[in-house]
């Protein structure tokens, strides 16, 4: 018995009957097994080892060109991963397929944040950070081949938000702690910045989960902690959801679309728009990889993939290229 099969073994022991098992996992194109790793170890490794991921760190979580204090993506994947292995490791369930999710969930995330994502979508109709971020763990990365992550993260990762939820409790750890993830995070960066104040909360979320982040995250972390033993249905109690929607609610109106940021995401929509409009016009600008993959995926497709890959300061870069004169 090697090392990996010894983990799965262990898996069997140690987990919950209900909890994703690393051997029963199964990929889209079957592999060989490794001897040192699980599934669920190699799908973490391909995540943290792809290019996407490494393009997080100059992804906005929320502002734009935020300083060395602030969330970006990647920062924002590593404290769902840290706060999702956390509820993950109390509930008897997988934290390897946990953090592999977790890490991957946002990696089909726009330059700008949410003002990226509503450009494109502005575009073209239809496009979600969600299903982008699938197509990214699908298509590349590997020389061409993809991620091949298992079927049940690849689940996980596109169910992280939406309508359809995941299929393990695994995928509904990591959306319960996205949700949960951005709201107190962004908040306290929102109160760093002096965009908003503690003491401008509503009062029903002061009053039931308290002002300070850190204290919010406790008081989430244990109560879903405390409502989902012993059951696959990753729930807190019915006293918060309704602090938890005014929360997100308030996030929405004061940050997300409040008026000190919409300034600010107008000139970003309008950055990825006219990106956009440029290489659909002229697709010779594009890099000879991306004209090359006009025959697998269809030119519109191939530069939505392209343009959502742009870091914020890669996009900021090609827009000054091509539509900032240059002054000597």
């Amino acid at each position: 018995m090697n090392i990996r099969e010894r983990t799965e073994q262990r898996e069997y022991e140690l987990l919950q009957p209900w909890a994703a098992k690393s051997r029963e996992a199964m990929r889209l194109a079957p592999e060989e097994d490794d001897d040192l790793r699980t599934r669920f170890q190699r799908d973490r490794d391909r995540v943290i080892h792809s290019s996407a991921f490494r393009k997080l760190k100059h992804k906005t979580q929320v502002y734009l060109q935020p300083g060395d204090h602030y969330r970006t993506r990647l920062t924002h994947s590593m404290e769902v991963s840290q706060i999702a292995r956390t509820i993950g490791r109390a509930l008897g369930l997988n934290e390897d397929m946990i953090e592999a999710a977790a890490l991957g969930h946002d990696l089909g995330h726009t330059p700008f944040g949410h003002a990226g994502e509503k450009a494109i979508r502005k575009y073209m109709g239809h496009f979600n950070h969600n299903e982008q971020s699938l197509r990214v763990v699908r298509f590349y990365g590997r020389q061409g081949r993809g991620l091949n992550l298992t079927t049940v993260v690849q689940d996980a990762i596109v169910c992280h938000t939406g309508e359809t939820l995941p299929r393990t409790p695994e995928g509904a750890v990591v959306r319960r702690c996205d949700r949960l993830a951005y709201l107190c995070h962004d908040f306290d960066d929102a109160v760093k910045a002096g965009i908003i104040g503690k003491e401008t909360l509503p009062g029903l979320v002061a009053m039931r989960l308290g002002t300070e982040p850190s204290q919010i995250l406790d008081i989430l972390v244990h109560n879903i902690v405390e409502c989902s033993q012993g059951g696959q249905d990753i729930v807190w109690d019915s006293y918060y959801d309704e602090a938890v929607e005014e929360f997100r609610n308030f996030m929405f109106a004061y940050v997300y679309e409040g008026p000190v940021l919409e300034k600010e995401h107008r000139k970003a929509e309008h950055v990825v728009l006219s990106i956009l409009d440029l290489y659909m016009k002229t697709p010779s600008l594009l890099p000879d990889k991306v004209q090359l993959s006009f025959e697998r995926f269809g030119k519109e497709q191939a530069i939505i993939d392209y343009v959502s890959g742009l870091t914020d300061l890669s996009a900021l870069a090609t827009f000054q290229e091509y539509f900032i004169p240059k002054v000597n």
